[in-house]
């Protein structure tokens, strides 16, 4: 993959984020959840780190690496939402789906969370799809203090 500066992969992530957000409301297909993966094996796993603050509106940004067909991939995390309050620290792994080819993993993703963080006690599940129909569930553990129960849109791009 051609090399891109921080800069250029923020400005990526931004615009894809843009367009998921402008785009939302259109979209009505976005299966998230235990029943949207049914049956199905992984094809990748993932592994995430990200900052999350949340007042009513939310923002995240971070890093990650898929681990797909025997190779790590790193990744930045660019994201904005609704819902929550407080600020935490998220350590994520879990099974990505649907992921048939590589170049489908980048993009914006549309998120569905929910959790908590209190100091170091946490719980929570995040779903997320992009626009190529690819599915993570990653399993969460947060620090911080967050209460978090709603949606995000998440843009990926490959470092």
């Amino acid at each position: 993959m051609p090399k891109t500066s921080r800069r250029q992969q923020v400005s990526i992530g931004m615009a894809s984020l843009t367009l998921l957000l402008v785009a939302g409301g259109c979209q009505s297909d976005v299966r998230v959840g235990p029943e949207a993966v049914a049956g199905k094996v992984p094809d990748a796993t993932v592994r995430m780190n990200e900052v999350q603050a949340a007042y009513i509106g939310s923002g995240s940004a971070g890093n990650g690496t898929l681990y797909y067909r025997g190779r790590s991939y790193p990744f930045i995390i660019t994201g904005a939402g609704i819902g929550g309050i407080g600020a935490s620290t998220i350590d994520a792994h879990g099974e990505v789906y649907n992921l048939r080819d590589l170049v489908r993993f980048p993009g914006a993703y549309g998120e569905a969370r929910y959790g908590f963080a209190l100091g170091t006690e946490s719980a929570g599940d995040l779903w997320l799809q992009n626009e190529s129909g690819v599915i993570m569930h990653l399993k969460a553990r947060r620090e911080g203090l967050m209460l978090s129960l709603g949606g995000d849109a998440m843009a990926i791009s490959m470092k």
